[in-house]
Parts: structure tokens; sequence; C-alpha cells
């Protein structure tokens, strides 16, 4: 039971796109935002500064201290000068070079007051700090959550130019992941990145310019560790970024699997095949586990890695800077800011290597998402559209050809003419081009050549909204949203009024079964139709389309869930709701057509018979084989009515063995 498309564990793993341009596309789309950036990198610059100031400033109050221990413990009554030189004419020329470059009052104790107003001003300094980045991360918020608000939007703006050939061709839950999971993946990482990135980045350049202005060796020793803390970056993400991509691949191939899964719950059930869905999502689980822990795993070394060359780093300027200290070409106070500096400064580039790896995520995510909006489009409707009217329904195929793809036809050439007002049933076997045939018509897809035509005007020379408005289609597979029965029967015309709705239901003969309810119109269904049978979701679907009032009505097998008696009842009904208006209908049960204008039966794509009930049983062809099978098989005890796929199959005996049985 595997599906097409599943990834093989012995496959090489697929690799994710460029990330540098992915990324760059990702930041484009704050562009609109540019107003508030300007305001969030001026109040981002307003942080840095300050908290870049403290530690120079606090530097000053160390100095205050030491100066003012060591002052202490000096001779009072002399000055500096003739300590340092007594000094070194004892020899002790050490402290003499350490103490000429400290400002010490012999004799003199800590200046408290100094060090006190020194101290408020540093935590001024930082309490303005933390102002300014409390706001700067307000108005990011704001500015990636109108971005993130504009994407969504684009995204189901580009499902609704999406052809049908798109989501023939990719699982519904993968494409559900990709507008959820992988949307809310890239919101949230831009969210816990964006503003710290911006901060991190400045004060990297803050730290390294007050780095150079003490010392400008130091400044060269911090210096050493960043071309390795990039190498190591880079080498990570590298080796990352696969897996990253692979974890949210596997993401939406376990939505698809789960969607698919308990949408057919009931059939899974029915044959038995629970194990085997469970051993195929443990399989995709396991892929998503592998990948989730490689990626996680891998990009978690980033930060110990990091740390570890900030450790050597601390270790080289702790030294060198206590040797300058000791030759007075440094003060002590000047050491101890550099070596804030130099944390402040390893620890920046820790999260920015952390925040790169996080972006790794979300450039997987996004690409997948540009997988989605860079998906080609149905064809534009026409600049200039025809105006002519096209409600009396005339229907022309003219030579229309059609492929899924290019190496198999699947319809050749056809032409066929519905005049307005009539019936057109369509019959043959399986994938013989009915529901095609419909689809195109309906501009789900488009020709390959040949045109099809309404009222003499061509359908691409309208819009896909006009051409759709006239008409109402009843499909074999019913849709039901979640919602009341009463609003899903007035999807058919939004504006429909409460006696509108209500004939709708009574002429589909929902008003029937609707008052066994418990809440009658307002009963609540889902999505599934949980609470009312397959023939009523179907009866709901008619009206629906009752209430439209389209002047083409297209029946894919509309009655093939509802019961003999409700049939007949329908069949009633539709026939009033056909008159004055072209039908196409879709049948396998020829009972249910014989009151048709014109019957058509298709074979490989092309129309081999064509004409009224009785006309196609007197040629004695495809027609009259497929009807008398469809009756022998009533007789035999078969289901009248029931679908044969080819005209000339054989009715299948009743003695047929069972499944298991001698």
């Amino acid at each position: 039971m595997s599906r097409p498309g599943a990834a093989d564990p012995g496959a090489p793993r697929a690799k994710a796109k460029s990330f540098g341009p992915s990324l760059e596309r990702l930041l484009r789309m704050l562009a609109p935002e540019r107003a508030y950036l300007v305001v969030v990198f001026l109040l981002a610059v307003g942080s840095v500064v300050l908290n870049t100031l403290g530690p120079q400033i606090l530097g000053r109050a160390t100095n205050l201290t030491f100066d003012g221990l060591v002052g202490k413990q000096l001779p009072a009554g002399q000055s500096k000068d003739q300590v340092v030189e007594n000094l070194r004419a004892q020899g002790n020329t050490t402290f003499a070079d350490m103490l000429a470059g400290m400002d010490v009052i012999p004799g003199t104790g800590i200046d408290f007051t100094a060090v006190g107003h020194v101290l408020a001003g540093v935590l001024a300094l930082y309490i303005g700090a933390s102002v300014f980045q409390w706001l700067q991360t307000q108005l990011l918020i704001i500015v990636i959550n109108r971005t993130v608000n504009r994407l969504r939007a684009r995204i189901e703006d580009k499902l609704h130019r999406l052809p049908l050939r798109y989501f023939d061709s990719v699982p519904r839950g993968d494409v559900l992941s990709r507008v959820t999971n992988d949307v809310d993946n890239v919101a949230q990482t831009l969210q816990q990145t964006m503003s710290q990135l911006i901060i991190n980045v400045l004060s990297v350049i803050g730290i390294l310019i007050m780095m150079f202005w003490i010392s400008w060796l130091l400044a060269l020793i911090a210096l050493l560790t960043v071309p390795l803390a990039i190498m190591v970056t880079a080498q990570i993400a590298k080796r990352s970024k696969p897996y990253f991509k692979d974890q949210w691949k596997f993401t939406g191939e376990v939505n698809a699997h789960v969607e698919e899964a308990f949408t057919g719950h009931e059939v899974v059930s029915a044959f038995g095949r629970g194990n085997e869905v469970g051993e195929r999502f443990a399989e995709t689980n396991d892929k998503l586990y592998n990948s989730s822990f490689r990626s996680q795993f891998i990009s978690g070394l980033t930060m110990p890695a990091i740390m570890f060359l900030g450790n050597l780093n601390y270790v080289l300027i702790a030294v060198v800077g206590g040797l300058r200290v000791a030759s007075g070409r440094l003060s002590l106070g000047e050491v101890q800011a550099f070596i804030q500096y130099s944390r402040g400064f390893t620890q920046p580039l820790t999260q920015i290597g952390a925040m790169m790896n996080l972006m790794q995520s979300a450039v997987a995510s996004a690409e997948r998402i540009f997988e989605i909006l860079d998906a080609e489009e149905q064809s534009p409707d026409p600049d200039r559209v025809d105006s002519r009217r096209i409600d009396r329904g005339r229907v022309a195929f003219e030579n229309v050809s059609f492929r899924y793809e290019a190496q198999t036809p699947v319809i050749e050439n056809l032409s066929l003419v519905a005049e307005p007002g009539h019936v057109v049933a369509i019959v043959g076997p399986t994938g013989a081009g009915k529901t095609t045939l419909v689809n195109l018509l309906m501009r789900f897809y488009e020709v390959d050549s040949g045109a099809i035509t309404i009222d003499e005007v061509d359908i691409t020379a309208v819009t896909r909204d006009r051409l759709r408005s006239g008409m109402g289609m009843v499909l074999q597979d019913t849709w039901l949203f979640g919602g009341t029965i009463r609003e899903n029967i007035a999807y058919g015309d939004p504006d429909a009024t409460e006696d509108e709705i209500l004939e709708a239901a009574r002429a589909a003969y929902v008003d029937r079964f609707v008052h066994t309810l418990p809440h009658g119109y307002e009963t609540v269904i889902d999505e599934e139709g949980s609470g009312v049978s397959a023939g009523e979701k179907q009866l709901i679907t008619i009206a629906r389309a009752f209430l439209a009032k389209p002047s083409i009505l297209i029946l894919d097998e509309a009655t093939s869930s509802v019961d003999t008696r409700t049939e007949v009842l329908v069949q009633r009904a539709m026939a009033a709701l056909r008159r004055d208006r072209t039908s196409f209908v879709i049948a396998h049960r020829l009972s249910t057509i014989r009151d048709a204008d014109t019957i058509v039966v298709m074979q490989k794509g092309e129309i081999v018979e064509q004409g009224t009930h009785e006309s196609l049983l007197e040629a004695r062809g495809a027609y009259s084989l497929l009807y008398n099978a469809q009756f022998a098989a009533a007789v035999t005890g078969g289901e009248g009515g029931g679908d044969t796929d080819l005209p000339y199959a054989e009715v299948i005996p009743r003695s047929m063995p069972r499944r298991g049985r001698p």
C-alpha cells in the first residue's frame, strides 16, 4: 500500500536549495514595513550604544575602588611621583610601574561618593537600553505578524489561482502542512531571531570599536577566534541544512498520511488494514524523528563549540591583560572592562551562530512555501472579456482534444452540441473521459486544442467567475463544510431569502428528514457530514444546486447515494430543475437517463454513439449492449442499474466462489 512519491529510505537525501537566495527572498517580504524597520533599527542602535558604554563606565568604578584601596596603604604627605621614585630606588620596579599608571593619592581611601555617581550613571544607561530594546521588540513583533499575515493571504490567494492539476498531484495533507506548520515555523523563527539578530550584530560592531579603543593588542587577540567561530558555524550549518529540509518534508508526509488514514477510517477498518496503516505511519514517523534528531543534534553543536573558543579567548585576554596592568600600560578597570567586552563579544557571536541554525529551519519551511507561491498558475482571465450574454445555455464542443499526460490521450477531436434546455446524458466505461468532459467545460482544465463555446462565446473569452456563476454542479462525492444544514444549503446563493432556502430544501426532499433531527435546519454538521447519512448528504448538495438556479446544470452520478424511493422523488425534482436549462448528466445507471434528449456513449475519449434512448437501442450498438447487460444483471439477481465498466463486459455469475472458500 505504498503511496507514489513516498520517500525511499535508501534513496539519496534531497538537498535544500541555496540558503542565501531563499533567506534574501524571505527577508524581502519585510519590505512593506520599511518605515517600522527604520525605527526598529534606530531603537536597536540606541540600546546597543547604551549597553556598550556600560562596561567602560563600570571600569571607572573599578579604578576608583582599586585606587582607593592602594592609596590608603601608601604613606600620606607624599605625592604619587615621590612614592614611585622611592619604590624604584628600593628595586620594586613592577609595583612602581603599575602605580605610575594609576590615578592614586597616597593616604586617601575610596571615594564612595564618586563610585556612587558612576554606578548611578551605569544604572541609568542600562535602564535606557532596556526600554529601547523593549520598544524595538514590540515594534518588530508588529512587523513580523503583519508580514506573516500578508504571507498567509498570498498563499490563500495563490491556492485559488492554482489549477486542479496541482491538487491532483500533491497530497492534501502536505498542502495543509505547508500552509499551517511551515508558515507557523517561519513566523516563530522570525519572532525569536530577528530582534536578537539585529541587537547582536550591532553589539559585535559596537564592542569591537570599544575594544580597539581600550587596547588594539587585546582586540587583535580577541579577533583570533572569530574566523574559527565562523568556520565552525558554517560547517555545522552546511551539515544540518539537508536534515532541516527533510524534517519539514516528512512533517508534511506525516500530516498527509494522518489526513488520508483518518478520513477513510471506516474503509481502513472494514478491510482490516489498521496494522498496515499503523506500520506506514510508524515508518514515516521514524523518518521524521531521525531527520529532526539529526538536524537538532548537529545544530546544537554550534553553541558549545563557540563557547569553547570563547573560553580560550578569555584565558588569553586575562593573561595578556594582567601583564599589561603590571607594566602600567593599562589600568585594572580597563582590563576589567575589556574582559566584559570580550565576553560580550563572544556571546553575540554564539547567539548569532545558534540563530543561523534556527534560520536553517525557517528557510527550509520558506522554501516549501515558495514552491506553492512559484507553482504554475492556471491561465489568467482575458483582459478584454466578451460581454455577450451566455444565459441561454447552448454548449458546443468543437474538435476538443485533451491529455493529462503528454503521451496519453484522454479526449481526441471530440465534437458535441447541447441545445438550450436539453438534457445530455454521458455514459461509458470508467476512464472513458466523462468527468474530464465536464472538467473542461468548467475550465478546471484547459483544452489542448479545439474550443468550447456557450451561446457562441468561447469560454476562454470570459472570466472563470462569470463562467461558473451560471453553472450548478452536483458530484458523486459530496462536499459539505462545518456549519448548519441551513448554511450548507445557502452556500448555493448567499443572498437567498429564508423562503427560497426552504423551497430548495423541499424540492430536494431535504425537508423530509431534517425535521427528524434534534435542531432541524440549525443542526450542525462537520466537513465529513457526521450526523447525516450518505444519501442525506447528497440531498443537501442537490438542494444547494437548486438554490443556485444555474443556466447549465451538471450532475455527476448525483443520485448514487440515495435509496430507490428517494431517487424517484429526486429525479422528478431534477426534471423540474432541468426545465429550460441545459443539463449534463453523467450516469452509470441507465434507467435514470431514459428521458434524456441526447445520450452520448464515450469510449477511450471518443464519442462512439449518440442519440435518444430508443434510437440507440434500435441501433444495437455499444449502448444497447450496455443497457442489456444491466438489465441482465437485474434479472440474474445483480443490482439493476449498477455500473458495468465495459459495454461488452460479461455478467458475473452468481455461482462465483467467495474469497477463502474452495
